[in-house]
């Protein structure tokens, strides 16, 4: 595609109506006005525009004047794009129901302003720095039927923009991960909003202000909520959690970095339903608490426990022995696990196919052995930082595994842990999970 030229767009497709041009760099504003010359593609209901940052405003322009039916745009990773960019587009096209724009970090509430003018279902945006809570105003008044809201890590929206949207009746995923003014002053009014009773789902990471408050009126209000997201939010307690336990809907949580114990792990385990759970960095989880949420769950697929250094064998026993569903695992950061938790998760989850062991130090070539016997489905395994595993074993029990990441060098200091498994007393706090 890196090839592609503007003379390629002189053939007709009149009847296209699906186009991605993403990350294409040959061809220019000009090219762009040929989809609308002649017959041209004046049929075109998707366009994806994704790293085309030659484009200009007058290329933006081009496209309106021939494809004024364009419903879903794609325009991701393109610094280059600002507000005039959207605004030309927009003099023509509005029909569009669906915008992503992901990684650029120039459009402002002047955007919003411009789409006001389409009947938006859809918005996606990340990683700005510009958009305040006068665009959620634009969204509550002139976008009444939107159902899919993703604004994060955009550092200005506040409380009083999830307020605003409030009214709506038809949001179905909010996503504000990483928008840290956040706090119950929104969470709260916006699920005892009009939408609250539908939601599905819910994304609140590194939501740093908000507490158990907002975690018990979800519980309360969201009937409908199937994923919840409370990454480092790190006020949540088990108070929070508990209130949790009553929702039969939830069925994917990541609570990974709160102050969840194992009586909060005990109540989510009455759900019964959940698919997928992630505890990573939860100091105060141990094989207990592991133990009663196995107990009450049979359903369970994805289970993500890193960085908990309590855990031993008997937490991913318990796993094996009620979850026999598991298809992806990740007890990376477990210094206490050894050969026998991978023995367990052999014998009885033959649908396992993502294991991350990264830094269980204690695990030798008998942990691949018993891999390659049980796990027949297994496609990534990743094995960094054990130290007791040989490469030659690696070569010869992973060969045909889709993917596998191994090395034997000591565990990283920011692993919290030494050589042996010893608790280091200066740790630095890991911010990256495996998907």
């Amino acid at each position: 595609c890196s090839h592609l030229s503007s003379k390629c767009l002189l053939f007709s497709f009149p009847n296209l109506q699906y186009l991605s041009l993403a990350h294409c760099r040959k061809f220019t504003d000009k090219g762009l006005l040929y989809l609308g010359a002649g017959k041209g593609c004046h049929k075109l209901i998707y366009l994806d525009l994704s790293g085309c940052i030659q484009i200009s405003v007058d290329g933006f322009r081009n496209i309106a004047r021939g494809c004024s039916g364009i419903q879903d745009l794609l325009i991701n990773k393109m610094p280059t794009l600002t507000d005039r960019c959207i605004q030309a587009l927009v003099e023509k096209c509005q029909q569009i129901v669906s915008v992503v724009f992901l990684d650029s970090p120039h459009l402002s509430d002047t955007t919003f302003k411009a789409l006001a003018e389409c009947k938006l279902v859809k918005v996606s945006i990340e990683g700005n720095s510009e958009i305040t809570d006068l665009s959620f105003k634009f969204m509550s008044k002139c976008c009444p039927y939107i159902r899919h809201i993703h604004m994060a890590d955009c550092q200005k929206i506040t409380d009083a923009g999830l307020e605003m949207i409030s009214p709506l009746k038809h949001i179905l995923v909010l996503n504000v991960a990483d928008c840290i003014r956040i706090s119950d002053g929104g969470v709260r009014p916006f699920v005892q909003g009009s939408s609250g009773a539908k939601l599905r789902e819910l994304n609140l990471t590194n939501c740093i202000r908000v507490t158990d408050a907002s975690v018990t009126e979800i519980a309360q209000r969201c009937h409908e909520l199937t994923y919840l997201n409370l990454r480092y939010c790190e006020n949540v307690t088990d108070a929070g959690i508990e209130a949790l336990g009553n929702m039969s809907s939830l069925i994917s949580i990541d609570l990974s970095g709160t102050s969840i114990s194992d009586m909060g792990l005990k109540a989510l385990g009455r759900l019964g339903k959940i698919k997928e759970l992630s505890i990573s960095e939860c100091k105060n989880i141990s094989d207990t608490g592991i133990q009663e949420f196995c107990k009450g769950t049979k359903y369970l697929e994805h289970c993500y426990v890193s960085y908990c250094p309590q855990l031993t064998d008997e937490a991913v026993k318990t796993m094996a022995c009620h979850c026999h569903r598991l298809t992806s695992v990740s007890v990376a950061g477990c210094p206490k696990m050894t050969d026998t938790c991978i023995q367990y998760l052999a014998a009885a989850c033959h649908y396992l196919h993502f294991l991350d062991v990264s830094g269980c130090i204690h695990l030798t070539d008998k942990a691949l052995k018993y891999l390659w016997k049980g796990c027949k489905q297994l496609q990534i395994l990743k094995m960094l930082y054990c130290r007791n595993i040989t490469k030659q074993a690696v070569s010869k029990y992973t060969a045909k595994l889709e993917k596998q990441e191994h090395n034997d060098a000591d565990p990283p200091s920011w692993l919290g842990y030494d050589q042996d498994g010893n608790i280091l007393t200066f740790t630095k706090k890991h911010t990256s999970e495996p998907k």
